[in-house]
Formats: C-alpha cells, structure tokens, sequence
C-alpha cells in the first residue's frame, strides 16, 4: 500500500524553509491537481506512485532552495494569478504598493502607461485590471520575459495591455506617457542577500545594478522625461534604504512633487516626482 496525503505531509522534511507546512501542502496540491482544501478533506486518499515521486522530487528541490514560485509555475500578484518563469522576477507584495501607489497618482481617465522592466507583466497587467480606460505598455529587454507577460495578459484576457521587447525605452521612438512605473534592478553587486533565500535562483539582471544598486535607476531618471508628457508622473520601487538617494536624483533632473511612500512595514519602498517642462 503507498502513503496517504496525511501521511505524505507528516513525513514531508523541508528544515530551511520559513513556512514548510505550506510549502508541503502547496506542493502536494499542485502535483494532485487539486486545491489546498482538497487534502484536508480527504487527508486518507493515497496519491499514485507517479504522484508520490513528484511530490519527493519537488521536496528535494525545494529542500535545495529552488522559490515555490518557480517550482509550482504560478505566483499571485494583486488580484492575478500569473505564470512565472526562472526568465523573470518573481512578483513579491512589495511591489503592490507601486500599483497603489500609481493608482493614486495616475489620471482618472484614459492615460497611456509604461511599465519599464515588465517581467511577468505583473505591474503593466495589475494596472490594465484596474483601469479599462489606461492604455499599459509594458517593456523588458528579455525576450522570455516579452513572452510570459504576453502569456499571461492573453490568459487574462486584457486588451488594453501590450508587450515589447526594449532595452529601457529603446524601442519606444518618440512616444509619451502620462505616467511610466518601474521595479527595476535596485540590489548592490555586493549585497549578502544575493546569496540569500530564493534571488539566488532568480535572474540576476532583474536584481543587481551596479556597486550601489542605483545604475538602472540613474539611467530611467535620466531619459524618462523624453518619453513623459508635462505633468507626467514617474514612479519607482527601490530598496528600502535607497529612498533619500533617487529622491535627489530625480530632484537633480528637474523632477517636481517629489516624494516617497511608505510599504505595508513602514519603509520608504516607493519614490516618484512630476515631470514639468
């Protein structure tokens, strides 16, 4: 006879996670097919030998550090549910308050937005949910990236949502915005993090800029006003100790209303200003 589900999770062993009943019972759902709920209700059903090796396996791998996220394929971000991929940056609810924050600040009526670095599409498609009438663009110089976010704004289906693959605003030309919005690469080279929990498994473009961890940064304050309309708002996530620093870089580049907003712990996780020519 195999193990049944109750079994299975009482002898499942991950000793470096946080959270390694969830994970376990995450993990077990997904090779099931089934809900979380699924296994509390019939904990005495025996998955099949096929299902038990998958299970281990994602155990073992898990055990190795590998992010749930990528192990199960999918991360919810907002009110979406998104696939995500070891090509891109695992959506975190940080990142939420950029999209509170850029739903605060943004027109009440239609507004053409970018999303620089789009990754999953995570920012770009959260507002294109929220906002029927914004027009969201979305960019990032992965080409795998370009495909996921193309991947999940089909699967969501929102229309006014597109993907492209640029370098920053390379392929962008003379178009501008009412609003642009970022989570770029914010991690010093030399930061101890990196070698950390689940970014030791994620793409370390998406994470690391430079000895200070503000190169992109620099890069999207300096050019951003080529592509805002007056009034403009530009919008980014950094590093919970970098907010003194990108408030004086974008007041350095004429940038007014400049300011931070505070995440769910209290840190300054979000700086922006107004374009004003």
């Amino acid at each position: 006879m195999g193990a049944s589900i109750a079994q299975l999770l009482a002898a499942a062993s991950l000793p470096d996670s946080d959270t390694p009943g969830l994970d376990a019972e995450l993990l077990l759902a997904h090779v099931l097919g089934k809900p979380r709920s699924y296994l509390r209700t019939w904990p005495e059903r025996e998955p099949t030998a096929e299902q038990r090796d998958r299970f281990e396996q994602l155990l073992a791998r898990r055990c190795k550090g590998e992010p749930i996220a990528y192990l199960l394929g999918n991360q919810g971000f907002w009110s979406l549910e998104l696939q995500v991929s070891p090509d891109t940056l695992i959506p975190r609810p940080d990142t939420e308050r950029l999209v509170e924050v850029a739903l605060e600040v943004g027109p009440p009526g239609p507004a053409r937005v970018l999303d620089l670095g789009t990754g999953t599409g995570a920012i770009a498609l959260a507002l294109a949910a929220e906002r029927s009438a914004w027009q969201l663009t979305g960019v990032d110089r992965m080409a795998g990236a370009v495909e996921l976010a193309e991947h999940n704004r089909h699967r969501l289906a929102l229309g006014n949502a597109r993907f492209l693959a640029s370098d920053w605003f390379s392929a962008l030309a003379d178009q501008r915005f009412e609003l642009i919005v970022s989570n770029p690469p914010y991690i010093a080279e030399d930061d101890h993090h990196l070698r950390q929990g689940d970014v030791r498994f994620e793409p370390a473009s998406a994470l690391v800029s430079g000895r200070d961890g503000l190169d992109d940064i620099r890069v999207i304050i300096d050019a951003a006003p080529a592509y805002l309309e007056a009034d403009g708002w530009l919008l980014l996530e950094h590093g919970w100790q970098q907010a003194g620093a990108v408030r004086d870089l974008l007041l350095g580049r004429g940038f007014i209303g400049v300011q931070s907003w505070l995440d769910l712990s209290g840190h300054q996780r979000v700086s922006g200003g107004r374009w004003h020519e």
